[in-house]
């Protein structure tokens, strides 16, 4: 795969991860805006985009062909791992833009600046720590 079509792949899954990981969360804070519904709104949306992200980034940018439940545990149990780094950077912008503005808009800007940020980060740490023998078997 050349660098601009990874690049390309990748960003387009990471909007759609983002999207789903917002229209969960607008799922979530449709039912009330208190404390709670915040915090369920975000690890409710993390979740979601997190499920689609690791079987798009496992298939159409690693070609990991690892199959069965164990692979698949140890694989994505990695992969959370990895992204605990990244989620923590995205909950800061998230929270931050939040707390400082209180508006849906700043909320959901600062999720997206985040998420970018953090979607770079992952694939670096994804590639070197998570995705080892499919990169391999790529390459030769």
């Amino acid at each position: 795969m050349t660098p601009t079509t990874l690049i390309l792949r990748y960003s387009a899954f990471a909007v759609i991860a983002t999207l789903i990981n917002l229209g969960s969360q607008r799922i979530v804070l449709f039912f009330g805006s208190s404390a709670l519904h915040f915090a369920a709104a975000i690890v409710i949306g993390t979740g979601a985009g997190l499920v689609v992200k690791y079987i798009l980034d496992k298939t159409w940018i690693f070609f990991d062909t690892e199959a069965g439940i164990e692979a698949h545990s140890r694989k994505f149990t990695l992969y959370t791992v990895m992204g605990l780094v990244t989620t923590a950077i995205f909950w800061s912008m998230e929270s931050a833009a939040w707390f400082l503005w209180r508006t849906e808009a700043a909320r959901e800007i600062g999720a997206v600046i985040g998420l970018a940020i953090g979607y770079v980060v992952k694939y670096h740490l994804d590639r070197r720590f998570v995705f080892t023998d499919a990169r391999l078997k790529a390459m030769s």
